[in-house]
């Protein structure tokens, strides 16, 4: 299993090597032995159809300073993969899981029950955090971590006002912990750090890009039960985590608004569409409570 997890951190942090070519590597030899210890050109026949993809992979495999940059970071954070055992197991049912997360902060926070992701505007109404206050404060005082992606606006003020209560939260990057996206949330970062946690799939040297963060939505959704929406335009990247939470199979929660704001017109869409509407936090909580028995009754 050593072995396993090592090969898979080093493997997913070489160039021409995807998510998707690495799952098919592990379904073609489940210990990855193809890459170590058989001929090269199996490989390349079978998993790299691309031949500019293929070189990039033997450039970075073969590349020493690779390893002593992975060693570094697993000095200064934590790395999970999917075969360690402390792997969340709700995360573990979405179609394309992560296989390489990087933590940064309280990693026991990854299996704390129930857990919520919240997400919403960038730029929310003058009403957002007093609608959060009112909603999320009860759920954070009976021990509901909040997740989200600490993006600006309903992300942020998500993670705030569960650092405020003493709450637990977790925070989804699009990017590696040495380049916090917006830059003006360092010090959130740090604060999420320490009393909170951080995971990213992506290496801490890597940039923010844009197409980054539709991809992490599906870590939000699929670290919890369920995903409220405060606030969302109808066309917006908080719809792509909706979208994500439903193809998961997970609840979804909205909270109605006013017809007249373009920033609400995602939630009552959300809501026409077979949402759950959500008033207080007991019509999150019962939800919830109702899972929990059907579970333990099946269990």
């Amino acid at each position: 299993m050593k072995e396993l997890r090592s090969r898979l951190i080093h493997l997913s942090r070489c160039r021409g090597m995807s998510r998707r070519t690495l799952r098919r590597a592990i379904h073609f030899d489940s210990t990855l032995d193809c890459f170590y210890k058989q001929p090269s050109t199996s490989i390349n026949q079978q998993l790299f159809p691309k031949k500019k993809s293929y070189q990039l992979f033997q450039m970075d495999f073969k590349n020493k300073e690779l390893i002593n940059e992975i060693k570094r970071d697993s000095d200064c954070y934590q790395i999970m993969t999917i075969v360690d055992d402390g792997y969340p197991s709700l995360l573990k049912q979405v179609k394309d899981p992560p296989l390489v997360l990087y933590l940064h902060g309280n990693a026991s926070l990854l299996n704390n029950q129930p857990s919520l992701s919240v997400v919403g505007s960038r730029t929310p109404t003058d009403h957002a955090r007093e609608k959060m206050a009112y909603i999320l404060s009860p759920l954070i005082k009976s021990n509901f971590t909040i997740v989200s992606g600490m993006a600006r606006g309903i992300d942020s003020f998500a993670h705030e006002l569960s650092l405020a209560l003493d709450g637990h939260t977790i925070a989804v990057l699009g990017s590696g912990f040495n380049h916090i996206y917006p830059r003006e949330n360092r010090s959130l970062f740090n604060h999420l750090s320490s009393k909170g946690l951080l995971i990213s799939e992506y290496p801490p040297n890597t940039p923010p890009r844009k197409y980054q963060f539709p991809e992490r939505n599906r870590i939000i959704s699929g670290l919890s039960f369920g995903t409220l929406v405060i606030e969302a335009k109808e066309r917006s990247g908080t719809m792509i985590t909706v979208d994500q939470a439903l193809d998961q199979g997970r609840d979804v929660f909205a909270v109605p608004g006013c017809p007249l704001l373009k920033e609400t017109h995602g939630c009552n869409k959300i809501i026409q569409d077979g949402g759950k509407l959500v008033f207080k936090a007991d019509d999150i909580a019962e939800e919830w409570n109702y899972l929990n028995e059907i579970s333990n009754h099946f269990a």
